[in-house]
């Protein structure tokens, strides 16, 4: 308890926002908001040494291993586009930090995550307010649900949200859509706002939002909607709608799209996965898509401007899979290879035959994982994810990389003046 009172005193009882004021005065809703969660930092601990035990061993101790070899062999290929999926409780969970530090030393590429984790976690996070540690066991909470209810404190599974201040997370949320042009846009636009937003009102905050707009990592959220950033879009269409003005939407199909310019563009890719659900499958799915649109641009490169209907060719398209002409005057754009490696931690079981656990190895069979450099860790990811990043960041194989800043490359290809996307990013 004497703890949760230092902690108070340093943050005060309101953080950066009088909004959640109103409840905070009740003594066991204050003793309960604390202590904070705090986030595992990879530098501070070499995991290099426990990953080597681990290699000569067995079970999923050996797979972390083989995983750590195969995230190095990534990380050091120069022709790489690192591609990395987030799903599940994993900000609120204390690896914020971990994140933030892949991102700033140029370890990744493109972040797919769900709406909670971008959103309800690291945005909110961003604003001032933090995630606290929860009393007692998850299956025999010390304080039943019901109560915290009462006090407007949500739960996830160990941990503890101010609902009050998840309520400023989603009116914050709703002021960046206010702000947006009326018209439909990706989620990589909108947590780009979000990144700018943060950068102006709060810099000094640790956010993985905020180190991607920065670095210019673009940030996909395909079920935006399902998160703090939803009830935003609840409330401007609403507002829009009895203001009669038009509103903001967002176009699910434009993220598809961008990403899938991006596989197209990059020589060779790979995944990170944490969790499974929408992230594994979005980022999965884009080397089908970039075949689809490949054969598509090469058909409209092969068929003359009259029979094409619009006189498109391959380069208007903004695919970038033209690289060259033929002695027919058809396009000999590049193959799409398959995500060259994949790496993914999960509880999920495979046997339900849903995508979660799925293993890597299905994915071959659908045309989307190579085989030689694949690996499925069974391991709940706020174990296992610690060791894996802080062998990598050790090891620095990622000394070197290119600083692609794929978002900022997505916006030119977005713009009104958009030029045709090149055959192959830099390596």
């Amino acid at each position: 308890m004497e703890e949760c009172r230092r902690f108070r005193q340093i943050t005060g009882p309101f953080n950066r926002f009088s909004a959640c004021g109103g409840f905070v005065t009740d003594p066991a809703r204050r003793d309960l908001l604390c202590p904070p969660v705090e986030h595992v930092d990879i530098r501070a601990f070499d995991a290099r040494p426990v990953i080597d035990q681990f290699r000569p061993t067995a079970i999923q101790a050996r797979n972390l291993a083989r995983a750590a070899d195969i995230c190095s062999e990534m990380l050091a290929d120069r022709e790489c586009t690192i591609i990395l999926t987030l799903a599940g409780s994993l900000v609120s969970a204390g690896l914020k930090k971990a994140l933030v530090t892949l991102i700033d030393s140029g370890m990744v590429d493109v972040v797919v995550s769900t709406g909670a984790n971008m959103v309800d976690q690291d945005f909110f996070e961003a604003l001032g307010f933090r995630h606290y540690m929860a009393p007692g066991s998850p299956e025999h909470p010390v304080v039943p649900d019901e109560r915290l209810r009462e006090l407007g404190i949500d739960r996830i599974y160990d941990t503890y949200i101010d609902e009050q201040e998840l309520r400023v997370c989603d009116r914050t949320m709703r002021g960046i859509f206010d702000r947006l042009s009326a018209r439909p846009h990706s989620s990589r636009e909108i947590l780009t706002e979000m990144g700018r937003f943060l950068d102006v009102r709060f810099p000094e905050s640790e956010s993985v939002v905020l180190s991607a707009y920065r670095k210019g990592v673009p940030v996909f959220v395909p079920a935006l909607s399902d998160s703090s950033a939803g009830f935003g879009i609840v409330l401007h269409p609403a507002a829009a709608a009895r203001a009669g003005r038009e509103s903001v939407s967002l176009d699910s199909g434009r993220d598809f799209l961008e990403l899938a310019r991006i596989k197209l563009a990059s020589r060779a890719s790979g995944l990170l996965m944490l969790g499974g659900g929408v992230p594994k499958n979005f980022a999965q799915d884009i080397v089908v898509a970039a075949e689809m649109l490949h054969e598509d641009d090469a058909a409209s490169a092969r068929a003359p401007a009259s029979q094409s209907g619009t006189g498109a060719s391959a380069s208007q398209s903004g695919t970038g899979a033209s690289a060259s002409e033929d002695g027919t005057g058809a396009s000999a754009p590049a193959e799409v290879s398959m995500h060259r490696y994949a790496v993914q931690l999960t509880v999920a079981d495979s046997r339900d035959g849903a995508l979660s656990g799925s293993t890597l190895r299905e994915a071959t069979s659908w045309g989307k994982v190579e085989s030689a450099r694949e690996q499925m860790v069974f391991c709940e990811a706020t174990l296992g994810f610690p060791l894996l990043a802080s062998d990598a960041w050790h090891r620095r194989a990622w000394e070197g990389r290119t600083e692609r800043r794929l978002a900022d490359w997505l916006a030119v290809q977005a713009g009104p003046g958009r030029q045709d996307v090149p055959a192959r990013l830099p390596a």
